[in-house]
């Protein structure tokens, strides 16, 4: 039986492989396996990960586990936050108030005070720069806060990609990403420039060549990569 067969029950407490019980062991919920093919649980107060016979991958238990993402997953112990290897070992000393999966070698934490920043696998830190708060990598950048409450985008090294601020700022998705200036939503290439001169109340990623947005009028529409409607899916409410 491969783990990558398996699902989680309807009642969460165990996976199945075809509507069948993989394993005898009953937990108080249990989440996905992924690769090296392990999966986090917790019973009684108590969180580790099991193999896919529902056998537990070692012997050390955590306050809660998290799914392995490149071979490491982020857990919480007694004295805090960090990150575990398939074997239950940590791959650095170090302890934060939170930790994210790694992403394309790169996991954001937040320390004590409450900044964040990215490390990389063995706990070595991306960069020097603390930011007031810091997103996952896709595609080797990332989205950062200042302490203003402007977002940017950084590559994995800690640098600026293209020295653009925003209210609010989305990883790139096919090329671009959603961002929020002071008169709306709209999409920005990877210069940070906005690729057409529309505002919208709210805007999904491109999909195919076309995304679903909202006017500021509730009226939702389907546009290209140059702004322009394409269909109206539901025109503005009547008063």
């Amino acid at each position: 039986m491969d783990w990558k067969d398996l699902t989680v029950a309807s009642d969460g407490s165990h996976h199945e492989h075809q509507g069948t019980a993989a394993y005898p062991e009953r937990f108080d919920a249990v989440l996905k396996f992924h690769a090296p093919g392990l999966a986090p649980v917790c019973r009684a107060g108590q969180a580790w990960h099991i193999r896919e016979d529902g056998e537990a991958a070692y012997s050390r238990r955590f306050k809660r586990t998290f799914g392995f993402y490149e071979g490491l997953a982020a857990v919480i112990a007694d004295d805090g936050w960090h990150h575990i290897d398939a074997l239950g070992q940590d791959t650095y000393p170090e302890r934060y108030e939170w930790c994210g999966n790694f992403q394309g070698g790169r996991s954001a934490v937040r320390i004590v005070g409450g900044d964040y920043l990215h490390i990389s696998p063995n706990g070595v830190k991306s960069y020097s720069t603390l930011w007031r708060y810091a997103g996952d990598y896709k595609d080797g950048v990332c989205v950062v806060q200042n302490e203003h409450g402007h977002s940017t985008h950084l590559d994995t090294s800690g640098n600026i990609l293209h020295g653009l601020w925003f209210f609010d700022l989305d990883v790139f998705h096919k090329g671009f990403a959603r961002a929020r200036d002071a008169n709306g939503w709209m999409h920005v290439n990877r210069h940070g420039v906005p690729v057409y001169a529309r505002r919208f109340a709210a805007v999904e990623p491109f999909y195919n060549g076309q995304a679903r947005v909202e006017r500021f009028d509730g009226g939702l529409d389907v546009i290209d990569e140059r702004g322009n409607t394409l269909v109206e899916l539901r025109p503005a409410p009547q008063p």
